[in-house]
């Protein structure tokens, strides 16, 4: 919840912007790491859902490992001081550049998503004289039942590669001689809040690491990926997603064998809720049948309702009077620059504050300056609430 405090300070400042509840995020990010803690589990940020340099230096204190999707990501991860052992490096695209970098840094592993890449990556370890940790990403083709833009386990996908490849990938490894298999990484979408979806990827995970146990490949580690949704309908009620059961439902349906160690890469888990975007009403219009909340915050500072029919909750910080109906919009000359149809909140008028929840994972990362908008600010409650 914004405080009163903080929405007498927000008064005072430009918007859009983004505001960060870095009390929240601490909260956020000790439950994670003590309910992983139980189990010995080893959690990777996903570094993609957010950053900012504030949030990833607050990320790394925490002691969690970081999960890198670029070369770009590598590179802030080690700067900012996690643990290059700790990094594990995803993506369908890694460029031999990259690779090398991965290399040279002394990543802890790749997870390869195609057996192109592991000749690639084993190519390129031969050159550098080195030898490259991998761990291969099956897709245990089951429906996560999110959008599909988000949805990355089914068997026909661009990530990873499809249990029916079992036998190539076997073949790959066995000619391969500069790769070291560590391991395998599941990983069957985001915004998944059904635990049976993670219980039935569990079990899926114990066939796949039979099967190349029983070709000769121990599996010393298993990445679970992310995945664990927030609350975006309720995020005051719910400030925080149900780590505990998460890891509860992993330990009950994989049990591991002596010395195996298990993985997670929370990204939006960790950081969705901590931040909000924060606008002001620029006009508020009659329609013919429908009320229209015109905001200074657009699908350029947030894309996500724009590009995948995401809710994020909106709230009238400083409107009075009684809930009313309204489809709120952004400045954007898109017709897709919409926060929502119909949506219910405190009659609103010219210059209200708004907030705009749930913005803190795939919000601030994600922005751009079309229609030459410049990018939203960020400002932390740290700073700001003294």
């Amino acid at each position: 919840m914004i405080s009163g405090q903080a929405i007498e300070v927000f008064k005072g400042i430009e918007t859009p912007f983004y505001y960060y509840d870095m009390d929240l995020l601490r909260a956020t990010l000790s439950e994670c790491r003590n309910q992983a803690a139980k189990y010995g589990y080893k959690v990777h940020y996903a570094i993609k859902a957010n950053d900012q340099q504030r949030i990833v230096d607050t990320v790394c204190s925490y002691g969690f490992g970081v999960d890198c999707v670029s070369g770009g990501e590598i590179d802030l991860a080690v700067a900012s001081g996690f643990d290059p052992a700790k990094i594990v490096f995803a993506g369908v695209a890694k460029t031999d550049a990259e690779i090398r970098l991965a290399l040279k840094v002394g990543i802890g592993c790749f997870n390869c998503e195609s057996i192109p890449e592991m000749e690639c990556i084993d190519t390129i370890a031969g050159e550098m004289g080195l030898k490259a940790n991998i761990a291969i990403r099956v897709n245990p083709d089951i429906d996560a039942h999110t959008h599909k833009y988000i949805s990355t386990g089914l068997e026909e996908n661009k990530f990873g590669i499809s249990i029916r490849a079992f036998d190539t990938v076997v073949e790959t490894l066995a000619r391969l001689q500069n790769v070291q298999f560590q391991g395998l990484h599941v990983h069957v979408g985001s915004q998944i809040t059904d635990m049976n979806v993670f219980a039935l990827a569990c079990k899926r995970t114990v066939d796949l690491t039979h099967r190349f146990e029983r070709a000769g490949y121990p599996v010393k580690s298993i990445n679970l990926g992310g995945g664990l949704g927030v609350d975006y309908q309720h995020p005051v009620e719910n400030p925080m997603p149900r780590f505990d059961a998460w890891f509860q439902t992993v330990h009950d349906n994989l049990p591991l064998e002596p010395g195996q160690e298990l993985h997670f890469e929370p990204g939006r888990a960790l950081v969705a809720q901590c931040g909000d975007l924060i606008s002001r009403a620029v006009y508020v219009k009659q329609g013919i049948d429908r009320k229209f909340v015109i905001l200074d915050a657009g699908m350029n500072d947030l894309i996500r309702p724009a590009l995948y029919q995401a809710y994020h909750h909106v709230e009238n910080l400083t409107g009075k009077g009684e809930m009313q109906r309204y489809d709120v919009a952004g400045p954007i000359c898109e017709s897709s620059d919409c926060w929502g149809e119909g949506m219910q909140i405190t009659e609103a008028h010219r210059g209200d504050l708004f907030a705009i929840h749930s913005a803190g994972a795939y919000g601030q990362v994600m922005s751009m300056p079309y229609n030459r908008r410049p990018f939203a600010k960020a400002y932390y409650s740290d700073d700001i609430l003294k």
